[in-house]
């Protein structure tokens, strides 16, 4: 199957998956909205109003992020239970690291996450780790408390606003431990279920993701790529790279062939990992093209090559992720390069700096920089 067959087909397979979530979420949407419709009948007929609605609004909203919250604390409990030990807990853009001991509040906006737990693993026995209930701890949270706020409701009794709000977070609370639970790709990245599955199924993704919770280790101790253990970047074998947590093994062996200055290889890599029968998609890919666009930029600077590179899908997603490091960079690259003056590539190597004050890895930050200085 060609690049192009399997991309069409993998979009179809996410366009069903995103569908039917679609449905199960409109679904949910019109029950919270009847719910709420239904209360505030009674709240009129029993002299209440505008309160009694405020409280049902702002309900859909606590709800939505007080689950966010409870799905990535789900992983970090669960992970706990299962031997891993605590590295990052983020929420939206803002994220706690412990960095030497000590925790500290960092910023990191990643396109299609709400948040993230990133955990250090135990050492593996006969090459496997616990991965089961690091997983899906989300997801058993989240439908926990859903269940929860449903004993609440019938407790409660129907009627009063207070019952409602409990029946409306129990509902996005099924919607999402559906959503991360129910195997599929969504939006950008794997959902948890579908890493779940791909772990259960093959010995070469748990060695994946054993590696790449350690790369995260030691990214969150600000140690550089190029500075890990070279064997940890070995190339998988082809016929395994259609497995995303396998594949990602190669993304960060290009990562890494960028942060050596490797660039020729490091491009080779990368056209293969984004144009091959392999190929990688989302957000991964959208990643490797911006890096294959600053290697065009400080080699042969072809402006057709540039312009193939930079699709109209591309730039979208260039712009989801404005203030990530390496976007910043190849954004900063273009600026230099394409005769926009020193201007605008000013105010981006002053956007680079204010994100790199908050950023949580500081070897990352290290390595943009020393590309950045490449371009001038």
């Amino acid at each position: 199957m060609s690049s192009n067959q399997k991309h069409h087909t993998e979009k179809r397979k996410q366009n069903a998956a995103t569908a039917g979530m679609l449905l199960v979420g409109v679904l949910a949407g019109a029950a919270c909205g009847i719910l709420i419709a239904r209360h505030m009948d009674s709240a009129v007929a029993s002299g209440g109003g505008v309160g009694d609605f405020a409280v049902l609004f702002l309900s859909l909203y606590v709800s939505l992020y007080l689950h966010i919250i409870i799905h990535e604390g789900g992983h970090l409990v669960c992970g706990l239970l299962s031997g891993y030990r605590f590295s990052s807990f983020r929420i939206g853009s803002l994220m706690l690291t412990k960095e030497e001991g000590r925790f500290r509040l960092r910023r990191l906006s990643l396109a299609g996450t709400g948040g993230q737990c990133l955990m250090v693993p135990p050492e593996p026995v006969n090459g496997k780790i616990p991965v089961m209930l690091y997983n899906f701890g989300g997801a058993i949270m989240n439908t926990l408390f859903a269940f929860m706020a449903l004993g609440l409701y019938f407790s409660l009794g129907d009627g009063r606003p207070i019952a409602a709000a409990c029946l409306i977070f129990a509902l996005i609370g099924l919607f999402l431990a559906a959503m991360n639970g129910i195997p599929m790709r969504a939006g950008l990245v794997d959902n948890d279920g579908k890493n779940a599955l791909s772990l259960s199924k093959s010995p070469e993704a748990m060695r994946a993701f054993y590696l790449q919770l350690r790369i995260g280790e030691k990214t969150a101790a600000h140690v550089r790529l190029k500075d890990m253990p070279e064997e940890w970047f070995a190339l998988p074998d082809e016929r395994d790279m259609n497995n995303a947590l396998v594949a990602t093994m190669a993304i960060f062996a290009a990562n890494r062939l960028m942060d050596e200055h490797r660039f020729d290889e490091a491009d080779a890599l990368m056209k293969k990992l984004t144009e091959g029968k392999n190929a990688v998609l989302g957000l991964h890919r959208g990643l490797l093209v911006c890096d294959r666009i600053f290697c065009e930029l400080i080699r042969d600077n072809r402006s057709e090559t540039i312009e193939g590179l930079l699709t109209k899908e591309q730039k979208k997603l260039m712009r989801s992720m404005k203030d990530y490091p390496s976007v910043l960079r190849t954004e900063y690259a273009l600026a230099k390069s394409g005769g926009k003056g020193d201007g605008r590539a000013e105010t981006i190597r002053k956007r680079f700096e204010k994100t790199a004050k908050r950023y949580p890895y500081q070897g990352e930050i290290e390595s943009e920089r020393e590309l950045m200085r490449l371009i001038g």
